[in-house]
């Protein structure tokens, strides 16, 4: 595939928990292809130094906003419609991740965990709705664990089933705009919630199950968001692009 180092250019592009990982990543991708970004998290000094090491001047706006709060979502929204007054690829990519025994799962964990990776998720589409560009297209961050079962990630799978379903949902409500919503469901990849989910000493049984031999990168992922927000996917809508190294398709010789 050849790509074009402006697939973006005078395109607005909003990524929630943008800070670091796979959402910093994707910034630093659309921002490479032309775009103007803004990006969120909830602690303000990670977000200011997300903002430094892009350093795209002006043509990133950094908005601390904690996705799980609904009167935030508004005030980012307004924030965004004011300096831009559209948005044309959003990648809600904000979330937590959570495992242990489902018998040890109780309802304020449970609350916190689908209050920002399934309410989270719906409310930053919801909101962004009145913003979002005809043909403009929408990126969500689900997981390899919407596919396989996984002990232990009852409570973390659950949340990223639901939010891929909202790409099939929202790609069939939004599709008479032609705003084409898909998922993207990385394996294992290396970030700072990756390595704190994941002790070193798990790393090698881990990647025992990884066909590809490799645990993946942040980069990959943003490759793969950028390809669904282009143009290039035009005809791709309510999908889920699975990035794992063929963790969940294939069995390692």
């Amino acid at each position: 595939m050849t790509q074009s180092i402006s697939r973006f250019e005078n395109k607005i592009a909003l990524i929630t928990g943008g800070t670091s990982g796979m959402g910093l990543a994707a910034a630093r991708r659309l921002l490479d292809e032309g775009a103007q970004v803004v990006i969120t998290g909830r602690d303000k000094i990670r977000l200011d130094a997300a903002a430094e090491e892009l350093n795209a001047g002006d043509r990133v706006f950094a908005v601390r906003s904690d996705v799980a709060r609904v009167v935030e979502l508004d005030e980012l929204m307004t924030a965004i419609d004011s300096r831009y007054g559209r948005l044309d690829v959003v990648f809600a990519n904000a979330g937590v991740a959570t495992f242990g025994p489902a018998a040890e799962v109780d309802e304020v964990e449970f609350d916190r965990v689908f209050g920002i990776n399934v309410k989270g998720v719906y409310f930053t589409i919801q909101k962004a709705l009145p913003l979002l560009a005809d043909n403009a297209a929408i990126v969500i961050n689900a997981s390899w664990t919407l596919h396989r079962g996984l002990a232990g990630g009852a409570l973390y799978s659950a949340t990223k089933a639901a939010v891929h379903n909202l790409a099939h949902t929202f790609a069939a409500e939004l599709g008479p705009r032609g705003i084409r919503v898909n998922s993207v469901s990385p394996g294992y990849i290396e970030t700072p919630m990756f390595h704190e989910a994941i002790p070193v000493d798990a790393h090698a049984g881990v990647l025992e199950a990884v066909v590809a031999g490799r645990f993946g990168t942040a980069e990959d992922v943003a490759n793969a968001v950028a390809f669904l927000a282009s143009s290039e996917a035009s005809y791709v809508n309510g999908q889920d692009l699975i990035i794992d190294g063929g963790l969940v398709a294939a069995i390692p010789a």
